[in-house]
């Protein structure tokens, strides 16, 4: 059974107005939770999915001390002097093939990569390194014991956490569990997102006639699909309030959260922020931030809304910056910070002081540099940009060689 939010969660203190963007992610942190309950799966078919509960280990890996190399086993503590001189047994051990037997003190035993050492070896010593001759092993003594052997559990002892709750399961952590005997696991039902636009100006891509192309849905939508969740394409919502009202109410029916782009401001035809503050639960976040602003939060029905600006840019930014991390928080993911790195500039600005800044960006030679132009209306910088550029909330200049913080589109995820 999914789980529900509380009605006031997205209500912020008294006296709030403008929120810096920390505050407001510390908010989006500290008030959710997840709503994605758990299931069995099988792990080879988890790639992708979120751990809902620790993945233990059912034996540990390697079971048993193996061999590092081809060469010769033999208990370290029968040599003597700086170079051994063992007497060979007959057999070896090979990967799926043990020995048998068990050593004795000043024997060696022919060993392969990845077999088990045999009972009464500790240590091997490299075949390149071996001279036999009239039934004898001679080599340069290892210096110390445990040469270029594998000891049981070296990866994880059994019974030990190797995938922790919360975890993005990826293609090495699927061979992580194998490694361990793990065959199924506890994943989060994936999240069901679902996505509105709303405005009388949209038309779709590929229509003719007046308006403007709908550029934010399919946005949004393969965004929610690249971080592995479920989608609802809702459509486009006309101004009129009916409409608005079927689509949130076939999102509170499908989906776990609903996002939305337009009409979320206190204008006359700005239908999401009115029903939901008449007949859902509304709060509405003037958020320092450029570009974007204000980010309307809510409920509908017990399903949390994320209101964003109509602009692609600023929807664009505000859903990698708020509702991304938001998302992953609900999905039963936890919370993830994106990577950032300190990188020369490419360019020069002066800025002023109050908002965050977050500019297209890309990485050339070492060196961030900028889209040529701020407008939040060209959607081309989108798509030549690679990463963001985040200025802080003070007034500075930025001339070329200076360093500035860079958040690569792959440290969300994308």
């Amino acid at each position: 059974m999914a789980e529900r939010l509380p009605d006031d969660c997205f209500a912020l203190p008294p006296g709030v107005d403008w929120t810096p963007v920390d505050d407001a992610l510390a908010r989006l942190r500290a008030v959710l939770g997840p709503v994605t309950e758990a299931e069995t799966a099988a792990l080879s078919t988890a790639a992708g999915r979120i751990l809902a509960q620790p993945a233990l280990a059912l034996r540990a890996n390697p079971p048993a001390a193996n061999s590092a190399v081809d060469g010769y086993c033999f208990a370290h503590a029968s040599l003597a002097g700086e170079r051994g001189d063992l007497a060979l047994r007959q057999g070896r051990a090979a990967a799926g093939h043990p020995f048998a037997g068990q050593l004795a003190p000043g024997e060696a035993l022919r060993i392969l990569t990845g077999a088990d050492l045999p009972a009464g070896a500790d240590t091997v010593v490299l075949q390149e390194d071996v001279t036999l001759a009239e039934g004898r092993v001679r080599f340069p003594a290892p210096r110390k014991p445990g040469a270029n052997a594998r000891p049981m559990g070296e990866d994880a002892a059994a019974g030990e956490e190797v995938l922790p709750a919360g975890r993005r399961l990826t293609s090495a952590d699927l061979a992580r569990g194998a490694a361990t005997g793990i065959a199924e696991v506890a994943l989060r039902r994936a999240l069901r997102v679902a996505v509105l636009s709303t405005g009388d100006e949209l038309i779709q891509p590929g229509s003719a006639g007046p308006g403007i192309y709908d550029a934010n849905r399919p946005m949004l939508l393969a965004l929610a699909r690249r971080l592995g969740f479920q989608t609802l394409d809702l459509g486009v919502a006309r101004d009129r309030v009916e409409e608005v009202r079927a689509a949130f109410d076939r999102a509170a029916a499908e989906a776990d959260a609903l996002i939305t782009t337009g009409g979320a401001s206190a204008g006359d035809e700005d239908h999401v922020s009115r029903l939901l503050t008449d007949e859902g639960q509304v709060t509405t976040w003037r958020i320092a931030v450029k570009p974007g602003r204000p980010l309307a939060l809510g409920q509908w029905r017990g399903v949390p809304v994320f209101g964003l600006p109509g602009n692609p840019v600023a929807a664009f930014v505000c859903a990698l910056i708020f509702v991304r991390p938001a998302l992953g928080v609900l999905a039963g993911e936890g919370w993830t910070t994106p990577q950032a790195f300190d990188v020369p500039a490419a360019f020069e600005k002066s800025k002023k002081p109050g908002r965050r800044e977050f500019l297209r960006a890309r990485i050339r030679d070492g060196r961030a540099e900028i889209f040529h132009s701020e407008g939040s209306g060209l959607v081309g910088g989108l798509s030549w940009a690679e990463g963001l550029v985040d200025l802080p909330e003070p007034a500075l200049t930025i001339r070329p060689g200076d360093p500035v913080r860079y958040l690569p589109f792959s440290g969300f995820g994308l």
